[in-house]
Order: C-alpha cells, then sequence, then structure tokens
C-alpha cells in the first residue's frame, strides 16, 4: 500500500484503471494506474455477512470464491468481466423491481485519499452515501467491502416477439416475472426478445412453455443481439444453474461482445418508462440505422448521492450502438432531449452528452457531491475534463 500513496502523493493529476468497460474518458489522466497487482486478500466475514474484496477483483473471479463458500451477491451486472470498484463507482447495475444496483451491496469503502492517508468508512459513517457512487473523484479505492446472502440457483427463459401493445398493457406484470427482467428491441414494429431471469425456489423449478403475454418461448439459446452466437450467452431454456452463471447475459469465459460497439444508457422514473419509451420510439429512424440492440430493465431505488437510482424506482433505457463516434454523438442529442422532460439521468460510464449543469438538476445531492470532492481531494489531483465538464464546472 505504501507504494501507491507515494504515486498518489507525487502524482498533480492521477486516475485508476479498471477493467477498462468505459466508453467516456473519465478515467483519462496525465497519469494512470493500475492496481491488478495490489496485494490483498479476498476474505469472508460470516459472521457479519460480508466479503472484502481487492477493489481490481471482477465479479467472475469474486464469485467463484462465494460460490465455494456458500454464499452470493445479490445481482450481477450483464458483464462479469468487469471490476468491483469500477462497477460500484459508475452505480453499474443488474436488473430487478426490488433490486438496487451493485453499488448498493457496498457496506464499507478503503481508499487512499489524495494527501496520501488511506481511509475505511463503513455504511452509517459521515458522507458514506456520497463515498461510494464517487466516479474516481473522492480517491483510490482499494479494497470494497460487499454484504453476501446464501448461495442461490437462477433459471432463465427467452421469449420472442412481445408486442409494443402487450409490453405497455402489462409492463408490471412482465417485470415481476421473475428477479431480473430485460425487453430487448431494436425500435421495430414488435421487441425482439423477453429474458426473464428467476430464483429456483424449494418448490422446484416451473418449466413453461407456454406464451408470455403473446410471447413466444425461444425454442432454442439466443445472444442478445439477434443473429449473433449465442455461444458466448449464459445457458437458458429454464436450466437451472448457479446464480453467477444465470444473472450475467454472458459467460465469464468468452468475449462478450457483439464487436466494435459503444454503449449509452438513460435512466427514468419507473412510472415514466412507457411515456419515455413511446418519445424514444418516434426516433426510431433515426435511431435504427446505428443501433446493435436496445435494453429496458428495472433497478431499485436507493439513497447514494450520485446514483441514477437515487429516491426513485428506475427503468434504464440502454443503447448498444455501432461504432460510429459522430452519428452515436448526434442521435444521442437527439435521444436525451426526447428524454428532457422526464428528468433522465445517465449511466455514468456510458456516452451521454449532458454537462454539469443539466445534470445538477437531475441529482438532489450533486452540490454537496462538489463539496465532499473538494473537501477531501482540494488540490485536484483526482481532477480530469471528463470531471470537470460532467460534475464541477456548472457555469
Amino acid at each position: 500500500m505504501g507504494s501507491l500513496q507515494d504515486v498518489v502523493l507525487g502524482a498533480e493529476r492521477i486516475r485508476a484503471l479498471g477493467t477498462r468497460h468505459s466508453f467516456t474518458s473519465m478515467a483519462d489522466s496525465a497519469e494512470l494506474v493500475s492496481l491488478s497487482e495490489l496485494e490483498g486478500a479476498i476474505t469472508v466475514d460470516r459472521e457479519a455477512g460480508t466479503i472484502s474484496v481487492p477493489a481490481a477483483t471482477t465479479y467472475a473471479e469474486l464469485a467463484a470464491v462465494l460460490n465455494a463458500q456458500g454464499l452470493a451477491l445479490h445481482n450481477l451486472a450483464s458483464l462479469p468481466h468487469i471490476s468491483v470498484a469500477g462497477a460500484v463507482a459508475t452505480a453499474t447495475h443488474g436488473s430487478g423491481d426490488t433490486y438496487g444496483n451493485l453499488a448498493t451491496a457496498v457496506a464499507g469503502l478503503e481508499f487512499v485519499r489524495a494527501d496520501g492517508e488511506v481511509v475505511f468508512v463503513a455504511r452509517g459513517e459521515e458522507n458514506f452515501e456520497g463515498l461510494v457512487v464517487g466516479l474516481g473523484a473522492l480517491g483510490i479505492v482499494t479494497q470494497v467491502v460487499l454484504e453476501t446472502e446464501p448461495f442461490y440457483t437462477v433459471r432463465q427463459r427467452v421469449y420472442e416477439g412481445l408486442s409494443w401493445e402487450a409490453l405497455s398493457e402489462h409492463y408490471d406484470e412482465i417485470t415481476g416475472q421473475g428477479e431480473s427482467v430485460s425487453v430487448f428491441h431494436r425500435f421495430g414494429p414488435a421487441t425482439e426478445q423477453l429474458w426473464v431471469k428467476s430464483r429456483v425456489g424449494e418448490e422446484g423449478l416451473s418449466h413453461t412453455s407456454e406464451d408470455l403475454f403473446g410471447a413466444r418461448p425461444a425454442d432454442g439459446p439466443r445472444n442478445p443481439v439477434p443473429g449473433s452466437d449465442p455461444a458466448n450467452s449464459t445457458e437458458q431454456l429454464d436450466v437451472p444453474g448457479p446464480w453467477s452463471e444465470r444473472l450475467p447475459h454472458f459467460r465469464s469465459g468468452f468475449t462478450p461482445s457483439a464487436g466494435e460497439e459503444i454503449q449509452a444508457e438513460l435512466f427514468v422514473a419507473r412510472e415514466q418508462a412507457m411515456p419515455a419509451l413511446d418519445a424514444l420510439r418516434q426516433l426510431a429512424e433515426q435511431i435504427r440505422p446505428i443501433l446493435l440492440i436496445s435494453e429496458l430493465r428495472t433497478v431499485a431505488a436507493d439513497t447514494l448521492w450520485l446514483s441514477p437510482q437515487y429516491g426513485q424506482d428506475t427503468v434504464g433505457l440502454h443503447f448498444t450502438w455501432k461504432r460510429r463516434p459522430a452519428e452515436v454523438e448526434r442521435v444521442m442529442g437527439l435521444v436525451e432531449a426526447a428524454l428532457e422532460p422526464f428528468a433522465a439521468r445517465p449511466h455514468w460510464g456510458k456516452v451521454f452528452t449532458a454537462r454539469a449543469a443539466e445534470l445538477a438538476r437531475a441529482y438532489e445531492r450533486f452540490d454537496d457531491f462538489r463539496r465532499l470532492r473538494a473537501q477531501l481531494d482540494p488540490r485536484g489531483v483526482f481532477v480530469n475534463g471528463w470531471l470537470q465538464d460532467r460534475v464541477l464546472d456548472t457555469t
């Protein structure tokens, strides 16, 4: 740890690198530090019901330890390849009406401040809820303590051809079909796929071959991007398996991407899901030429200051774009304008065009976060251009 403290103290500007699954310049800096070689072990505290994890650990690596201990996390993101610290800092999420984003599992954080001091903050302590989704702006996180729960198994089934009418009419019922539910679409005449992930209860599996609100069960495995190879997708067709091998969309041992891509995601209050989606569907002709797939899923409310779920249950409107940066930027401007009446909040690790002055209106604790940043990093060692544009500059 001493060397990391020295690195931070000696740096004019520095940021930490995770697994680099970010589509923005939020990690850019004059100096970069990787934590992959930082000493530290994954340790379980069964009495507290927690697990302490080195920051650079991926969720796939963590899951292997948890499974061996008969433990699990409450949820996982689509990709198990991402680092714990990076996912937490950006409020990356899984899905579920009653499940918060991955940062909500954090019970404690250890980090190196700009003055080189190593600090540990636990849930319930002052400013904890401002520190968790920290955007890399408050210090370099070295260890994360996460809440655990007993190991559980999950089954998932994919349905195809859900109509927009059925989605609108039965939205709450559809998202309640499992702990994690995703609707994939390409702004066409109907949605493409409906993925339902359900915990297996004591009553055993409930195989279903019937239509679900008019959507038909897929007759084989699917990739979220229709037409792409399903080999790297997690197992479907109601076959039960460990939570860590069903909650993500992609297997940890495979490359998940459909190719070069750009991702974006905006969140609106859950009750605004259908009006917001209707507004976006008016842009279908502009969106479809550069879209690989779009995903709709729910995330529960929390109290973390810069979480997109702060104070409200949300729906995530996700876009996986073809890698055409100029076109994506133009269309994202249209998308964000269409969602302006819904006070949309962006995923911090994905592309968006809004600047700090606009974002400050969407986050009640934005000013509190800026004050906390100034207090912890008065010399601006963790500040970069992205942070200045998106968080600090409200002129």
